[in-house]
């Protein structure tokens, strides 16, 4: 008889697409999706050990089910990722009815380790140290039927000191550029138009095989497959982009005016103190030639806020940088201690009240330039991919929603007959801080929405797989 069994994902997009892998393995041995609302026999936690809320969510959830667990034994609960990686020892400690928790490098373990914890009716507990093969190997369950991710590289040789994932995932290992576009010609195949490449730092893809260019010449590769609209990337560090990525996004028609390149700080001293590797005008720098080379282009950023040691003086530098860089979006972050990091041992750790009432101002003075970014694009037109998750009709507003090239949300009235995997040029006529609205002038039929006509992805959660329900 097939169980059911649910995924609830946190972190990264490198942790979803590993979600997508686990949801795959599941279905491989049987089992499936649990339906919305009801309790699935099989709960997987894959988890983030990068911020505090992460274990907290965890933690939390692993209490929600404990009295579930209790009355019916028989449902199993599974907790891999980052945090078992780190926390191996502890979730069994604080959970003893988890029965199995496993690694960032042997999520192909996990229906065999199921399997062994029932018969045995015992705990089980499997972490490797170093990966043995590619997770672009393993079975998939993908939520979307034209969009997809590939990864290129796992690992990071980086040293960040507030970041303990290059602890957990390992030194960064190379797929060979054959194999990412052979499983990119296999997705644009099935229809997939829009792959997002995936590292924990793309642009330094090519170092295990001592090729610096390596990344720029994957980017213009990638424009000579067949089928794929849309490539796109996350994440960069600045201190390996290189002209020649500028050029290949600049030159390779499929690759999107978009980056997304963390900052984390807008503070000289507090990047060293993190161990970044760049500075501050050489972050600039880098904006300014791919603006010149892309002048459509839009970037968004990652800020850490009340980094151990961070002055006024240096929060007041962040604050111009952002007003600098004009970026569309900045994902900001409260700083927290992550045990096992050289930040979470430094002196001058920023009294918490600090941090929140920076974060408050950061993140305001952000909502005012994002604002401002997207009001320059009212009376221009974008093209819009219309999206499973994104593109649902809103009924009251009678409007449909996608993304435009450069990574924007956008709002456009319903009275087409588009559907997701289409793409929609649209005259933009309002703006907000998050998202731009406008009116369809033209619907263009893709193979991706023929694709989603054929064979639409489960409906709800980010990955088509409900989520715990915590209230």
């Amino acid at each position: 008889m097939s169980r059911t069994y649910l995924v609830e994902t946190y972190g990264c997009q490198m942790n979803v697409h590993d979600s997508e892998r686990i949801a795959g393995l599941l279905d491989e041995a049987g089992h499936i999706p649990v339906i919305p609302g009801e309790q699935a026999d099989i709960v997987v936690f894959n988890t983030c050990a990068v911020r505090e809320n992460a274990d907290n969510k965890l933690y939390g959830n692993l209490s929600f089910l404990a009295p579930i667990k209790k009355k019916n034994p028989a449902m199993q609960i599974a907790v891999g990722g980052c945090l078992a990686q780190k926390d191996q020892s502890i979730i069994l400690k604080k959970a003893p009815y988890v029965d199995v928790v496993f690694g960032t490098h042997n999520v192909g373990s996990l229906p065999l380790l199921l399997e062994r914890a029932r018969i045995e009716e015992e705990s089980q507990i499997e972490i490797l140290e170093s990966l043995e093969h590619f997770p672009s190997t393993l079975p998939a369950r993908r939520f979307s039927a034209f969009t997809s991710w590939v990864s290129i590289s796992v690992g990071c040789n980086n040293t960040c000191t507030f970041c303990i994932v290059p602890a957990l995932r390992g030194v960064e290992k190379d797929r060979a550029a054959s194999d990412v576009l052979k499983e990119m010609q296999m997705l644009a195949d099935q229809g997939v138009i829009e792959i997002t490449l995936l590292g924990q730092n793309v642009n330094a893809y090519g170092v295990e095989f001592g090729d610096r260019g390596a990344f720029a010449k994957l980017l213009r590769d990638a424009g000579k497959i067949q089928g794929l609209e849309r490539v796109r990337f996350m994440s960069p560090h600045p201190r390996d982009f290189t002209d020649d990525v500028i050029e290949a996004m600049a030159q390779t028609e499929n690759v999107m005016p978009h980056l997304h390149m963390p900052l984390q700080s807008g503070s000289d001293s507090i990047l060293q103190s993190m161990r970044r590797s760049y500075r501050t005008d050489k972050y600039l720098g880098i904006l300014e030639r791919v603006r010149a080379a892309i002048p459509q282009a839009m970037i968004t950023t990652d800020i850490i806020v009340g980094f151990p040691g961070e002055s006024e003086e240096d929060f007041q530098g962040t604050l111009d940088i952002t007003t600098q860089a004009r970026f569309a979006a900045a994902y900001t972050y409260k700083y927290s201690i992550r045990p096992g990091t050289p930040a979470g041992v430094m002196p001058n750790q920023v009294p918490q009240e600090i941090v929140a009432e920076r974060y408050t101002r950061l993140h305001e003075h952000q909502q005012k330039i994002s604002l401002s970014v997207n009001e320059e694009s009212i009376g221009s037109t974008h093209r819009v991919m219309v999206s499973e998750v994104e593109g649902r009709r809103d009924e009251s507003r009678s409007r449909m929603t996608g993304k435009s090239e450069d990574f924007r949300l956008v709002h456009f009235d319903a009275d087409t007959d588009a559907r997701p995997g289409d793409f929609v040029d649209v005259h933009i006529t309002e703006a907000s801080a998050h998202y731009l609205i406008g009116s369809a002038v033209s619907v263009m039929r893709t193979r991706g929405g023929d694709a989603h006509a054929a064979k639409s992805a489960p409906a709800s959660t980010s990955l088509g797989i409900p989520k715990v329900r915590t209230s």
